[in-house]
């Protein structure tokens, strides 16, 4: 009898211990299937600079991507300039909370200053120079969840010692202290490269295949268990517009002319580089399980048409500035070629980001966004006004609500657009006796009070 018992108690060990292996595998074999995750981030990509809304640009990786996935058509930056908008998308925060309403603008004599004045600014309002360490970034939150965060390219949120490997990042390529580069051929930029880019390269390179060699290299490489997220922020297509080469003739010959050609060749270079990007994730063999964003910072600096406004000429916050391309490919879950015509914000991608890597719905306090999630699953989210504040002329602050916008100036100026029906905002419904006029009025008051920082 006794014998009997210490044999079942033997069985039962066996039977303890072979659970909890079985658990420890499932759970390691679960980690591995967490997606990877890709975010492309480009640099003054307006809205109507893409093949499939505009004829005159090459884009067959781009347009791919939103065959495969989905078209945000309504994605917004609530702060629609360079600083600002990485602000946001790395934190879920309207930049504003955080005191920063323009790009940054380091003294090379006072690199520590924490704000900045700009010159033609009507009320004078300081702005950041550098995004606080203590604000939390979604590459911190990820790494919570087993993710390895690797950064190429601009990072235009602080110098030496504020870098994204201060900020949550394992790595790093391609980053410096400028905004953009001085020529996308080499040598690249004037100076500020304390990572020592530079000295890798020769005269004929160009900056986008460089970054692109760095983020190619990187997926080939990688050998972790850990998935891994690659944020591939681009200092293309910002000025100065010099198109490589091989592509400028192409778009010189077809009439294009100045400086519009050399954007016109950048922008095919970017394309080229999301087609490499997603080439070497299927030659990986990770295509299946990888996610992919493509998005922009703000609007372009040239013709974005039919949208009214751009990056430059007081009207950031028209359509053609504050509104931008973003298109979301998630294998198995998002369905090929679907448009969401649901007003977002770049905000809404770090608890996006959480959601995707956890599982889980993202339970951060502090910010400002809401998951995409279940648009991305063909849902919908519930209804909210958008906010957008700068500070660099007149035009100032704005609000949307569904189909509504409405601009407002320092100088007392309002613009009223119904955006679904007037895309490029040619009529200006302000004192037309609409109740939504007064509403979106109270509602942009309130928000500016609780939202905006007093100096």
């Amino acid at each position: 009898m006794i014998k009997l018992m210490r044999v079942a108690l033997v069985l039962l060990f066996i039977l303890i211990v072979g659970c909890k292996e079985k658990t420890k595998e499932k759970e390691i074999i679960e980690e591995k299937k967490k997606p990877n995750i890709v975010l492309l981030f480009i640099d003054d990509y307006g809205w109507s600079d893409i093949g499939y809304r505009n004829p005159v640009f090459n884009t067959p990786n781009l347009n791919k991507l939103k065959e495969d996935g989905l078209d945000f058509s309504r994605a917004y930056v609530p702060t629609p300039t360079c600083s600002p908008s990485r602000l946001s998308i790395l934190t879920g925060i309207e930049a504003i909370r955080l005191g920063m309403p323009r790009h940054i603008a380091i003294d090379p004599k006072d690199p520590d200053a924490e704000y900045n004045l700009w010159p033609t600014d009507p009320v004078q309002r300081p702005s950041r120079n550098y995004l606080p360490l203590e604000e939390v970034t979604y590459a911190e939150r990820l790494k919570e969840y087993g993710y390895y965060n690797y950064f190429v390219g601009k990072w235009h949120l602080g110098h030496k010692g504020r870098y994204p490997v201060n900020q949550g990042f394992d790595a790093e390529f391609g980053t410096t202290d400028h905004g953009h580069p001085k020529s996308y051929y080499f040598p690249f930029f004037k100076e500020g490269d304390p990572n020592g880019f530079m000295k890798n390269y020769k005269e004929g390179d160009y900056l986008t295949d460089v970054l692109t060699d760095g983020a190619v290299d990187f997926i080939k490489e990688y050998d972790k268990d850990n998935p891994f997220m690659l944020s591939f922020w681009y200092y293309s297509v910002h000025g100065p517009s010099i198109g490589r080469k091989d592509l400028l003739k192409k778009y010189q010959d077809a009439g294009l002319e100045g400086k519009y050609a050399h954007h016109a060749a950048m922008v095919e270079a970017m394309d080229e580089s999301v087609g490499r990007i997603r080439k070497a994730l299927k030659e990986k063999g990770i295509e299946d399980n990888t996610v992919i964003l493509a998005i922009s910072d703000q609007g372009g600096a040239y013709t974005n048409a039919p949208l009214s406004g751009g990056k430059k000429g007081g009207n950031t916050l028209g359509e053609g500035g504050a509104r931008v391309p973003f298109i979301a490919y998630y294998p198995g879950v998002t369905n090929a070629n679907t448009v969401c015509e649901t007003p977002i914000q770049t905000i809404d991608v770090y608890p996006t980001l959480v959601e995707i890597a956890s599982g889980e719905k993202c339970k951060d306090t502090q910010i400002n966004g809401v998951s995409l999630m279940p648009l991305l699953k063909g849902d919908t989210i519930n209804k909210r006004n958008l906010y957008f504040f700068r500070s660099y002329e007149d035009q100032y602050a704005a609000i949307i609500s569904g189909d509504w916008k409405l601009i407002k100036y320092h100088s007392g100026k309002f613009q009223l657009f119904n955006v679904a029906k007037d895309i490029s905002e040619k009529v200006n419904l302000i004192g037309k006796g609409l109740t939504i006029e007064e509403k979106l009025k109270l509602d942009l008051s309130a928000w500016e009070k609780e939202a905006v920082p007093e100096y």
